[in-house]
């Protein structure tokens, strides 16, 4: 079975940092491509970012292009989402997703986490 639990989610000042995990389970990690996807309150979905398999490649969204890095370490099946100068419009659920394919990591993954809270207040 696969799971995907993300974990690191908190309450930030606007400006902070904030660094989310992703741990994977029930699959061959290093298959698969990976990506961040959030839900503001009150929106839909908002792709954010995503990598390939090795980490070769990786893909942003404009809005966080700078400010936000994707990582991953496949000696620990995990994917990493670092967060830097934190907006207020980046306060959302946090969802982590699996795919096998790098373009459909970035648009209907087959595989979700359960998501974890960012909130970004002063």
């Amino acid at each position: 079975e696969v799971q995907l639990v993300e974990s690191g989610g908190a309450l930030v000042q606007p400006g902070g940092s904030l660094r989310l995990s992703c741990a994977a389970s029930g699959f061959t990690f290093d298959d698969y491509a990976m990506s961040w996807v959030r839900q503001a309150p009150g929106k839909g979905l908002e792709w954010v970012l995503a990598i390939s398999w090795n980490g070769g490649s990786t893909y942003y969204t404009d809005s966080v292009r700078g400010r936000f890095t994707i990582s991953r370490d496949n000696a620990k099946d995990t994917v990493y989402l670092q967060m830097n100068r934190l907006k207020p419009e980046d306060t959302a659920i946090y969802y982590c997703a699996t795919d096998p394919s790098i373009s459909t990591v970035r648009s209907a993954p087959a595989y979700w986490g359960q998501g974890t809270q960012v909130t970004v207040s002063s």
